[in-house]
């Protein structure tokens, strides 16, 4: 079957990710449909489905952006009685422990009382570096992998059901949140191990899993591609966009900064911490900051959008 190649396009697709590939594979996938400016915002572990965010073209600017904006929610199911190498289900069975004496109500406290949560332990096998390397590379090695903690802020977490040793949850967090941490841990509480065996990401800021195709649906119509990529500023909707002038725009692009509308309050801009999204006849061009000057509010570049 001979591959369709598009022009390179510009704009976030909002993948549902098939557990199993990694986040990279499915946007090797992705890439060989001519996208070769192409980067993600945040990745999913390959047992992880759910939102995965592509970015193409000047997209791929935003990532750091995005995942500044970061909230996620994800639904899981974690498994009472073992405990992994890896933390969840794919890895290596290091310990098996009984965990009769665990009772429905101590399972659904703890698990609620994740919400608040605002250090947590590290995976050894993640894509945290040491030395340089991720931490995966130098545990597949063999290496001393050292113990590290990182800030997360967990604002939900709920017991959808307790079947043990099964627990389904849904927990809203920041970005960067570990969901095999909070299997881990929990197992920990109660001595007898958990591993998480099944993560959907349902949102991943500012979009929400009824909003993405499936990597084999743009595989079998590229035109799908096209139809469901979303513009740049729908990537970043807290963003007010500002219409520029030929004459501004071209200032832009020149690297000089432009005066503000004396109309525009600063206040108004709260939201997105002062930045807003410039436009030229209705396009994306860049993305700026709004800075006082002896002369008043100007906007500065942070990101030329433009080819």
């Amino acid at each position: 079957m001979r591959l369709t190649v598009l022009p390179q396009l510009h704009g976030v697709l909002v993948l549902d990710k098939p557990s199993g590939p990694t986040s990279t594979r499915c946007l090797a996938k992705i890439k060989r449909l001519g996208q070769k400016k192409i980067g993600h915002a945040g990745t999913l572990d390959p047992l992880a489905s759910g939102v995965l965010l592509l970015l193409l073209g000047q997209a791929t600017k935003l990532s750091s952006y995005l995942l500044e904006g970061g909230g996620k929610v994800y639904s899981g199911t974690l498994r009472l009685g073992q405990t992994t190498d890896t933390w969840d289900s794919e890895g290596e069975i290091l310990a098996e422990a009984p965990w009769d004496a665990v009772s429905p109500e101590a399972v659904t406290a703890a698990v609620e009382a994740w919400q608040g949560v605002s250090e947590q332990a590290v995976p050894p096998y993640s894509a945290a570096k040491q030395d340089g390397q991720p931490l995966y590379k130098l545990a597949r090695k063999g290496r001393a992998v050292e113990e590290r903690v990182k800030r997360v802020e967990i604002s939900q977490a709920t017991v959808l059901e307790v079947s043990l040793p099964l627990v389904r949850f849904r927990v809203a967090c920041s970005s960067g949140t570990y969901i095999r941490s909070l299997a881990h841990s929990l197992g920990k509480r109660f001595g007898c191990g958990a591993v998480l065996t099944q993560l959907t990401r349902e949102y991943s800021y500012p979009f929400g899993i009824d909003q993405a195709c499936t990597l084999q649906a743009v595989l079998d119509d590229p035109g799908l591609l096209v139809r469901s990529l979303r513009p740049l500023r729908e990537a970043l909707p807290d963003w007010p966009c500002i219409a520029l002038s030929r004459a501004e725009a071209a200032d832009i692009r020149n690297g000089r900064t432009v005066p503000a509308d004396p109309g525009v309050d600063p206040a108004f801009l709260a939201g997105s911490g002062g930045r807003a999204v410039l436009l030229e006849n209705d396009c994306e061009l860049a993305l700026a900051r709004l800075e006082p000057t002896a002369y008043g509010h100007e906007w500065v570049v942070l990101r030329g959008l433009w080819n």
